[in-house]
C-alpha cells in the first residue's frame, strides 16, 4: 500500500510516526525534530523514565514557551493560539492513526 501524499514520516524520542500535516514535509519535520529535543532533554532530568511522563513534562516546556511568546507577541496572541489549537488537533488525530 502506497502512502498517502500528506503522510511526513518522522522519529520522536525512538517512536516512528506518520504524520498527516497540511504543512510542507520540512516544517512538520522540524516540528518532530523539536519535540525530539524536547523529549531527550526531559529525560536526562532524574526521576523521568517512563516514557508518557517525559512527553507530558516536555509539552509542558513546550506549552510554556508557546505562552511565553504569545505574552509577548501582544496583539499576535490570539493568532498564535489558534496555531497552537491547530496544532494540537493535528497531532491527536495522527496519534490516533
Amino acid at each position: 500500500m502506497a502512502d498517502k501524499p500528506d503522510l511526513v514520516h518522522v522519529q520522536i524520542f525512538g517512536q516512528s510516526y506518520a504524520v498527516r500535516g497540511g504543512a510542507e514535509p520540512g516544517y512538520v519535520e522540524r516540528l518532530a525534530a523539536y519535540v525530539d529535543a524536547q523529549m531527550q532533554e526531559v529525560s536526562r532530568l532524574p526521576g523521568t523514565v517512563d516514557s508518557l511522563r517525559i512527553a507530558v513534562l516536555a509539552a509542558l516546556n513546550i506549552a510554556d514557551e508557546c505562552f511565553r511568546a504569545q505574552s509577548n507577541a501582544g496583539g499576535q496572541g490570539a493568532s498564535l493560539e489558534a496555531r497552537a489549537a491547530n496544532l494540537a488537533r493535528e497531532l491527536e488525530a495522527a496519534l490516533e492513526e
